[in-house]
């Protein structure tokens, strides 16, 4: 059984090493994995304004359309009165058809208004999409920047990282499945990715709490899998601090001569 707990520490240690190589060819690449996803979020927001803008403009441009033709229907309606008002019959009459003929030129009035206010809006939306265009131009060519930094980073430690991607699966192999999913599991909740630690000078190697000695005892003996009580990683082992002997120091003793042994003399 022992020799067994030691396989199965062993074999997660040798684990632990392989994520963290991973994860240092990972941090290599900084923040721009981050940075190149906010830029394609970001882009794609810029994108998602301008249709939106650019159906706003639309909107206006087809609401002119049918006030023009709203204006050409009145024009009519005011040249079918003014026919009419030749063969009136009286003056009822001719009152009604003026009070009609003075509605629609109201109407035309009140449609012009609402065609020029559109237009003015119109230049606006022109205006604010040319400025989205312009800083979606630039986002776009900071991202292609990062892209090829990224690329350039990955590219150089790409083979490594596939050798050790490879190394890690047939580690894992070696770990019963239980194992590796508590392993996973802690290991994604820590900020580090240490999931397995040693005890040193004292203290778990993960979250630095005092390890009781009892506890070490046990850990030495490798016949059960102990976890720490505070940050809950696999501690592996003990390592043993050798403490250097440091050289005896040697002191002189001065002869002094007070005021009152040179009064003596």
């Amino acid at each position: 059984m022992e020799n067994t707990v030691a396989k199965k520490l062993e074999a997660l240690e040798k684990l632990q090493a392989l994520d963290s190589k991973i994860d240092e060819i990972k941090k290599i690449r900084g923040a721009l994995p981050e940075e190149v996803q906010d830029l394609e979020d970001e882009i794609a927001g810029y994108q998602t304004r301008i249709e939106k803008q650019g159906e706003e403009q639309k909107e206006l441009e087809e609401a002119i359309s049918a006030n023009k033709t709203a204006i050409k229907d009145a024009e009519k309606l005011i040249k079918k009165y003014e026919e009419q008002q030749m063969n009136v019959r009286n003056n009822r009459e001719y009152d009604a058809i003026t009070k009609e003929m003075e509605l629609q030129q109201l109407e035309i009035q009140i449609l012009e208004k609402r065609i020029k206010e559109a237009g003015e809006k119109i230049e606006a939306k022109k205006g604010e999409i040319d400025e989205t265009k312009a800083i979606l131009s630039e986002r776009e060519k900071d991202l292609k920047s990062k892209k090829e930094e990224l690329a350039t980073i990955v590219k150089e430690s790409e083979a490594d990282e596939q050798k050790i991607e490879k190394d890690r699966e047939k580690a894992a192999k070696n770990v019963e499945e239980r194992l590796l999913k508590s392993y996973d599991k802690v290991r994604k909740n820590m900020r580090n990715g240490l999931a397995v630690v040693p005890v040193k000078r004292g203290a778990c190697g993960g979250c630095f709490n005092v390890v009781p000695p009892q506890k070490q005892a046990e850990i030495r003996e490798k016949k059960k899998i102990i976890v720490c009580e505070h940050c809950g990683r696999i501690l592996s082992d003990v390592e043993d601090v050798i403490e250097e002997e440091k050289p005896k120091r040697r002191t002189t003793r001065k002869k002094t001569t007070t005021k009152k042994a040179a009064a003596k003399k």
